[in-house]
């Protein structure tokens, strides 16, 4: 991990993720926890969002904008902050692989995939992240085992499928494709926090996710702009834009960003478990936003998943 004996006092720094970690003694849990609510509510909206979007642009184009815009933002932020640790050269080939996690495998395909099949069902299968995360980390980060954490997250996920299964998910084989690239989202994602956690202590959140997804944008660039240049514009309404915007700074940026934050903070397997918030907030949103009605299972669903994600944090 660390750099050569010939760079001195910079050698102690190589673990140290710039100033950010100077201020990690002073982070509390609860203001932890706080910042993943919030993360976990912005993730959320990207269920209905990005469904009306995928509506209006083809989801390669739209795949195309989103990357780009939050790349150079997150570029630009990045470029205003003094980073005191030098990135090894061996850690920019984990990062390049962080990129291709991401962008091509993750994003591309929950965008394909969730315009494919219902939100529901979307929403149904990245519920299950916390326990791909979970089992992961025990292999990888050899994060240590405790029990009623594990119950805690399966206590969460069962609520989840009790609060979707309640006319929100259709069983059937015309969503198969679509639930099954949601399905590879969900693994990238978890693959994506677990071998990014080493290099978010060493160097940053934000710094490690303006990489990565930087990264992976360049990878995608050429395959996009073909989807790009083919798009109908004029089609395009003011909402659509919209859409790719909050896609870009909501999700790839602010959500992304706090997400990596915490991760200094929080094992990966106690993170895990806030996953089951973003079920419950797309339900509320689609009601108000879509419709969508709310019936007991909601209830009942939410209960349970509060019960379980207190268990996993107490």
């Amino acid at each position: 991990m660390s750099q050569s004996s010939a760079r001195g006092g910079r050698e102690n720094k190589s673990t140290v993720p710039d100033s950010e970690h100077n201020s990690a003694a002073k982070i509390s849990t609860g203001f932890v926890v706080g910042v993943l609510v919030f993360q976990q509510t912005m993730a959320a909206l990207a269920f209905p969002i990005s469904k009306y979007g995928l509506e209006i642009i083809e989801p390669f184009a739209f795949g195309f904008y989103r990357f780009i815009i939050s790349s150079l933002v997150l570029l630009a932020i990045n470029r205003f902050i003094n980073h005191s640790v030098r990135i090894e050269k061996k850690d920019y080939w984990k990062i390049w692989g962080l990129g291709i996690l991401i962008i091509p495998l993750n994003q591309l395909a929950f965008l394909y995939g969730q315009s494919l099949t219902s939100s529901g069902h979307g929403a149904i299968l990245f519920a299950t992240t916390p326990i791909w995360i979970f089992l992961i980390a025990q292999f990888i980060l050899k994060e240590k085992l405790i029990i009623r954490r594990a119950i805690g997250i399966v206590i969460a996920v069962v609520g989840v499928i009790v609060l979707m299964t309640g006319g929100a998910v259709e069983l059937g084989t015309e969503y198969l494709y679509g639930d099954l690239l949601i399905l590879l989202a969900v693994l990238t994602w978890a693959f994506y926090t677990v071998f990014g956690k080493e290099l978010v202590r060493k160097y940053g959140a934000l710094r490690i996710t303006a990489y990565a997804l930087s990264s992976g944008t360049v990878l995608y660039l050429p395959f996009g702009a073909y989807f790009a240049s083919q798009l109908d514009y004029a089609a395009v309404s003011m909402g659509g834009w919209l859409a790719v915007l909050y896609m870009a700074i909501g999700t790839s940026v602010i959500a992304y960003g706090l997400w990596y934050w915490a991760l200094k903070y929080m094992d990966a397997s106690r993170m895990a478990v806030f996953h089951n918030i973003q079920p419950v907030v797309a339900t509320i949103v689609a009601f108000f936003w879509l419709g969508e009605p709310l019936g007991i299972e909601f209830i009942i669903g939410g209960v349970i998943v509060l019960g379980g994600v207190i268990l996993a944090e107490v």
